[in-house]
C-alpha cells in the first residue's frame, strides 16, 4: 500500500475483551441452566427429589431453568456474537467501553436476581416473563444500554453496506424491547409484588404475543444473524443467495409477530384471533425454510470439509434442527394436530428440539470457532470436540423422541372412549404413570446432553490454561480502514453505485430500523388492540365476582409455588374434557384473573372446575401427602404450607391495586379486608373439623397458608354454577357485615 493511500486510513482497535467476558458467562450460566433442567426432569421421574423444601420443588425450579437457558445461556451468547461480528462488519470499535461494561455486569446481576427471586417464589407466573417489576425495569434499562452501544457502533461504521447479520440484530433489539415493555406493564403493590394491567383472556393474548415472539426474536432472529456471519466464516464460503436473504428477513419479521395466538387454540380466546394465529403460523414455514436452505446451501462445495470439521458439524446439525422445529411449529398450530398435542409433552419435545439443537448447537459451533481467535491458541482437544458432538446428538434424539411419544400417548389416552360413552382412562393418574418410562428416557437424554457440555467445559478450561501458559497476546486487535465512503455517481449510467433499492436501504440504517419496527408493529396492533378496545370480545358474566381477600392470598400462594407449571385452568370444548372436568371455560370467567392461569402443560389435571369437587379435608390431605389419596402421584408435598403463617400485611394494598385495575372492591371492603379474610379462614377451619380434622390440628393451621390455598381451590370455576356469591364476596364488594 502506498503512503498516499495509507494516509487516508483510520487506525483503531476492536474490543474483544467484552466478547471474551460474554462468552465465558455463556458457558458458566449454560452449565447452571442445563443442570437445573436435568434436575427438574429427574423430579418428574422421581418425585422424591422435590425434597419437601420449597426452594427445589419442580414449580420453583422450572422457571429458573427456562430463564437461565434462554436469557443467561442464549442471551450471553447473543451478546458475544453481536459484539464480535458487528465490530468487524462495521469496521469500527464498539461505541462505548463504559456502556459495554454496564451491559455485561448489569445483565449478570439481572440473571442472579432472577435466580434468587424465583427460588423464593417471587414470580409473575407468565411464561418466559416471570420476573417481578423491579427486575423488568432493570432489563429494560440494560437493553437500552445495549441498543445505544449497538446503534452507536452502526453510526460510526466504516462500511456503508450493512450485512445481512446486522439486519437480524436490528430486528432483535427493537422487537424484544417492544415485547418486553408491553408484556411487563403492571401495577406494583410492593417491591416484590405486582399485578398485570391486562386480565384473563386479554392477558393471555398479550403474554403469548410476547411468549411466541420471545422465541422468535430472542431465540431465532439473533441466531439467524449468528448463522449468517459465523457459518460462512467457518466454511470459508459466501452466503448462498443475497436475494434469498432479503426475502427471508422481511417475510420472517413481518409474519412471525402474528403467530402468537396459536398457543391459545380451543381456549376462550375469540375464534377470529385464533384463526389469525393459525394462518400466519402456517405461512411461517416458507421464510423459515428459506433461511434454513440459505444456510445449508452456503456449504456447497465444502461438503468434503464437513467430514473432518466438528465446528461445521455443529452448525449443519443446528440449522437442520431449525428446519425441523420450524416445520413442526406450523404443523402444531393446525387445529386438528393442536387438539391432540396441546397441554402434552409433545410441546416439550418441540421446544427442546429447537433449544437443544438449533440454539445449543449454533452456540457450541460459534464458541469452538471463537475461542482460538479470542485467546490466540488452538483448542486443546479436537477429539473432545467430536465426543461432545456425538454424545450431545444422541442425547437430543433420546430427549425429543421420548417427549414426542409421551405427548401422543397422553393425547390419545385423554380422548379415548369406551363403546358405552365413558372414558377408557377415567382417572388422570393413569396417564401419568404410563409416561414414567418416557420421563426416564428424557432424563437419560438430558444427562447425555449435559455430559457433552461438561466435556466442552473441560476442553475450554484446558485451552484457556494453555493460552495463559503461552502468555498469548490478548490485547485488542489493531486494524486500519478508510472512513465511511460517500456514494459516488457511476459515470457510465448516471446512477448511484447502490442502485439496487435494498442496497440503498442498507446504507441507511436509521430508515432500515424504522421500516423493521413498522413491520413488526403491524401484527401486534391488529391482533390485540381489538381485544382491549372492543368490549364485546370479552363478554361479561353477571355471576362472576372478584376474589375474596383469603382467596386472593391463596391464589398468590398457588402462583408462588409454581402450580401453573403442571396444571392448566382452561377446559376446552372437547367431549373428553367436558366428561372429565365439566362445562367448558368462558372468556368472561377470567376478567378478575391477574395474571391469567390458562397454563401450557398438564402434568396434572386441569383445575378450572375444581371448586366443590372435593371437600376441604381432601385438599388438606392432598397437599400434605398427594400419594395418600392418589397412589402413583408424582406431585410434591407442601409441608411448609401447614407451618408458615399467612402474611396479610399486603392484603389491603393488593385489593387497592386490583380496584385501580377494575375490580369492584368497596372502600369498606378494603378497610375490613383482613377481618373478612380471618372470618372466612375460621369458617374453613370449622368445616375442616366437621370433616374429620382434629381440633388441636385445626387450631394450629387456622392462620396458616394452607387455609388460604384451600379457599382459592374451592372457588375455582364456581361462579357460573348459578349459586349466589358467598357472604365474604358480598362484604368485600358491597361493604357491611
Amino acid at each position: 500500500m502506498s503512503r498516499e493511500n495509507e494516509s487516508h486510513l483510520e487506525h483503531f482497535s476492536f474490543d474483544d475483551e467484552i466478547v471474551r467476558k460474554f462468552l465465558l458467562a455463556t458457558l458458566i450460566w449454560g452449565g447452571i441452566g442445563m443442570l437445573a433442567g436435568v434436575y427438574i426432569a429427574a423430579e418428574l421421574a422421581f418425585w422424591q427429589l422435590n425434597g419437601g423444601v420449597p426452594y427445589i420443588t419442580f414449580g420453583r425450579l422450572r422457571p429458573i431453568h427456562t430463564n437461565a437457558v434462554i436469557f443467561a445461556f442464549a442471551g450471553n451468547a447473543i451478546f458475544a456474537a453481536i459484539y464480535y461480528s458487528t465490530q468487524r462488519l462495521c469496521k469500527a470499535r464498539l461505541f462505548s467501553n463504559t456502556l459495554s461494561a454496564i451491559h455485561f455486569w448489569g445483565w449478570q446481576l439481572i440473571i442472579a436476581a432472577a435466580a434468587v427471586t424465583l427460588a423464593l417464589g417471587i414470580t409473575v407466573s407468565k411464561e418466559y416473563a416471570e420476573l417481578e417489576w423491579p427486575i423488568d425495569i432493570a432489563i429494560a434499562l440494560v437493553w437500552v444500554v445495549f441498543a445505544i452501544n449497538f446503534f452507536g457502533t452502526l453510526i460510526k461504521r466504516r462500511e456503508r453496506h450493512i450485512y445481512v447479520a446486522i439486519w437480524f440484530y436490528i430486528a432483535t433489539i427493537l422487537t424484544v424491547a417492544m415485547l418486553h415493555i408491553v408484556n411487563s406493564l403492571a401495577l406494583p403493590v410492593s417491591l416484590f409484588k405486582s399485578y398485570p394491567v391486562f386480565a384473563g383472556v386479554q392477558d393471555a393474548l398479550v403474554q403469548w404475543w410476547y411468549g411466541h415472539n420471545a422465541v422468535a426474536f430472542f431465540l431465532t432472529t439473533p441466531f439467524l444473524g449468528l448463522m449468517y456471519y459465523f457459518l460462512p466464516k467457518a466454511a470459508n464460503r459466501p452466503v448462498f443467495s443475497y436475494r434469498l436473504s432479503i426475502i427471508h428477513f422481511w417475510s420472517l419479521v413481518f409474519i412471525y409477530i402474528w403467530a402468537g395466538p396459536h398457543h391459545l387454540l380451543y381456549t376462550s380466546l375469540p375464534e377470529w384471533a385464533q384463526t389469525m394465529g393459525v394462518i400466519f403460523s402456517v405461512m411461517l414455514l416458507a421464510p423459515s425454510w428459506g433461511g434454513m436452505l440459505n444456510g445449508l446451501l452456503t456449504l456447497r462445495g465444502a461438503w468434503d470439509k464437513l467430514r473432518d470439521d466438528v465446528i461445521l458439524k455443529f452448525f449443519v446439525v443446528g440449522i437442520t434442527f431449525y428446519g425441523m422445529s420450524t416445520f413442526e411449529g406450523p404443523m402444531l398450530s393446525i387445529h386438528a394436530v393442536n387438539s391432540l398435542s396441546h397441554y402434552t409433552d409433545w410441546t416439550i419435545g418441540h421446544v427442546h428440539s429447537g433449544a437443544l439443537g438449533w440454539n445449543g448447537y449454533l452456540i457450541f459451533g460459534m464458541t469452538y470457532w471463537l475461542i482460538p481467535r479470542l485467546w490466540k491458541v488452538e483448542m486443546w482437544s479436537k477429539k473432545l470436540m467430536a465426543a461432545h458432538f456425538w454424545i450431545s446428538t444422541i442425547g437430543i434424539i433420546l430427549y425429543i423422541t421420548s417427549m414426542w411419544t409421551a405427548g401422543v400417548t397422553q393425547g390419545l389416552m385423554w380422548r379415548a372412549f369406551k363403546e358405552d360413552g365413558t372414558l377408557v382412562y377415567g382417572q388422570f393418574i393413569e396417564t401419568v404413570t404410563e409416561l414414567l418410562p418416557f420421563y426416564h428416557t428424557r432424563l437419560l437424554g438430558g444427562l447425555l446432553y449435559l455430559f457433552g457440555f461438561v466435556l466442552m467445559g473441560v476442553n475450554v478450561y484446558m485451552t484457556l490454561k494453555a493460552a495463559k501458559q503461552s502468555q498469548a497476546d490478548l490485547s485488542d486487535p489493531q486494524v486500519s480502514a478508510p472512513p465511511l465512503p460517500k456514494i459516488e455517481k457511476e459515470a457510465e449510467h448516471g446512477e448511484t453505485a447502490y442502485a439496487n433499492w435494498h442496497h440503498t436501504l442498507e446504507g441507511k440504517p436509521v430508515l432500515f430500523s424504522v421500516l423493521t419496527l413498522i413491520a413488526v408493529l403491524i401484527g401486534g396492533i391488529v391482533e390485540f388492540v381489538p381485544m382491549i378496545a372492543i368490549e364485546s370480545n370479552v363478554p361479561s358474566i353477571a355471576s362472576v365476582h372478584p376474589y375474596t381477600p383469603l382467596e386472593l392470598e391463596g391464589r398468590d400462594i398457588y402462583i408462588r409455588e409454581g402450580c401453573y407449571t403442571c396444571h392448566s385452568q382452561m377446559v376446552r370444548p372437547f367431549r373428553d374434557e367436558l366428561v372429565r372436568y365439566g362445562e367448558y371455560s368462558k372468556s368472561g370467567e377470567f376478567v378478575y384473573d391477574r395474571p391469567f392461569q390458562f397454563g401450557s402443560k398438564r402434568t396434572g389435571p386441569d383445575l378450572h372446575r375444581l371448586g366443590g369437587k372435593y371437600n376441604h379435608q381432601w385438599h388438606y390431605l392432598h397437599m400434605e401427602d398427594p400419594r395418600s389419596l392418589i397412589p402413583g402421584s408424582i406431585m410434591p408435598a407442601y409441608p411448609w404450607l401447614y407451618t408458615d403463617e399467612l402474611d396479610t400485611s399486603l392484603t389491603q394494598g393488593k385489593l387497592n391495586a386490583l380496584r385501580t385495575l377494575g375490580a369492584p372492591y368497596s372502600d369498606e371492603g378494603i378497610v375490613r379486608a383482613v377481618d373478612i379474610l380471618n372470618a372466612q379462614a375460621e369458617q374453613i377451619v370449622s368445616e375442616l373439623q366437621e370433616q374429620g380434622l382434629k381440633t388441636t390440628e385445626a387450631e394450629k393451621v387456622k392462620d396458616k397458608e394452607i387455609v388460604a390455598l384451600i379457599a382459592y381451590l374451592q372457588r375455582l370455576g364456581t361462579d357460573i354454577s348459578g349459586n349466589k356469591p358467598s357472604s365474604f364476596v358480598t362484604q368485600v364488594v358491597q361493604g357491611g357485615k
